[in-house]
Order: C-alpha cells, then structure tokens, then sequence
C-alpha cells in the first residue's frame, strides 16, 4: 500500500468542504491554508486557476485514500473541469519514526515503489514577500501560466545571507506552479536566473514529482496524440 501526499487548490468557500472531503475519507493527517492564486487572465482556462482567494487543503493518505479524495473531489466539487481548482498526488518515499509511520499509515503496511515517470511536476519557490508578482512573471517567460501563493515565515539560519544574500527568518512567500516534465526546467532556469539567489526575490525553487493530478486542461498537441 503506497502513501501519498494529497494538495487540492480551491477557491477559498469551497475549502471547509474540501477539507470535509480528506475527513470522510479517513485521511490521518489533514492541514488547511490560506492562498491567493496568480493567474493571468490569458491563462485561467488552461490551467484551471482565477485571480481570486484560494484555500489549499493537504493531508497523507493511502493508494485507496487517494482515490476516494479524487472521485469526492471530482463528484461534488467537479474538480475535474478546469477551472475549479486542482488536485494532485505527490509519492511519499519515507516516514521518519515508527509513530509517525503507524499514525500516517493507520497501522497499513506499506509495500511496493511509486511509478517513477511522471507526466507532471510540483515546482516550489520559496522567495522574499512582496516578490511572487516577480517570479511568476519571470516563470511566465517559460510558458508558465499561473501559480498559487502562500506566505510564510522561515525558520533557517543566519548562514543564508552568507550564500544568497537573504535572511530565511524574514516573512516570506511561496508560489506552487503545476508544470508538465518536459516544461518543468525551462521554468525553473528561468525563476533562477531572474528571481533567484542574487535579486530582490532571493528565491529558492525545487520541484516534486505528481503521481496524479486533476483540473489541468490538456495541451492542444497533447489532445492531438489521443485522437
């Protein structure tokens, strides 16, 4: 049995019923926050966001979890068209401490690895506040459509201003952007090279892998390859 790291991105009046959702179906570990989308307008329909408050509800869950979040998703908040939020699966590969493995996984044991060839990817910046207009423009020039904002305070050591000329313990904010692999590093050269370590933003960008996602509106070549 695989465990999975579920986010869904709603707008923020569906959020208390997304996080109903993850409760119905016995996900262990649920957490809530508040979020602001940062689509263009030329980019809401192709990548299911709008420029309004957003909520995003994340919690571990396993393979059948996950499914049962989906279809709830999918039947009552029809997150599967474009334009009411996203939902995405990242893999967990591991739990530190036999406590926390037997709470998240509800005493399951889990066997069996991830499928390691993913269609989509969870880029994850974490800037200076008041710089996400910046880094998603510059995510922009390598055809990223919109992104999701949360703000933040880090926690990391003075030896940030050594490397990156940034202190971590100042307020910060952080952009998710759904990206597909093969535009995945593109985005993030481009997020480097203009809002990175060295600029204002002071953005440090990594990126996850998605086993799973719903609420993306396919790629016209994409719908070509399955007609």
């Amino acid at each position: 049995m695989l465990i999975n790291f579920v986010v869904a991105i709603v707008d923020r009046e569906k959020c208390n019923e997304m996080a109903g959702i993850f409760r119905e179906t016995g996900s262990s570990f649920t957490l809530s926050f508040l979020a602001q989308g940062t689509a263009t307008r030329s980019h809401l329909s192709a990548y299911g966001l709008s420029q309004t408050d957003k909520g995003v509800v994340a919690g571990i869950s396993n393979n059948d979890q996950s499914k049962r979040i989906f279809r709830e998703a999918r039947n009552k908040l029809f997150i599967d068209i474009p334009g009411n939020g996203i939902i995405l699966s990242i893999p967990v590969k591991s739990i530190a401490g036999r406590k926390s493995f037997e709470y998240l996984t509800q005493g399951n044991i889990t066997e069996g690895a991830p499928n390691m060839e993913f269609k989509y990817e969870l880029i994850i910046a974490v800037m200076n506040e008041g710089y996400s207009d910046l880094l998603m423009a510059a995510a922009r020039t390598a055809g990223a459509g919109g992104g999701t904002t949360l703000h933040a305070k880090g926690t990391g050591s003075a030896q940030a201003a050594k490397f990156f000329g940034m202190s971590i313990a100042d307020e910060k904010d952080v952009v998710y952007i759904v990206a597909r692999s093969d535009e995945k590093t593109a985005i993030m050269k481009a997020i480097n090279e203009q809002a990175g370590p060295g600029t204002k933003a002071g953005s440090i960008c990594f990126s996850l892998p998605i086993s799973h996602v719903m609420g993306l509106r396919e790629r016209e070549e994409d719908l070509e390859k399955d007609t």
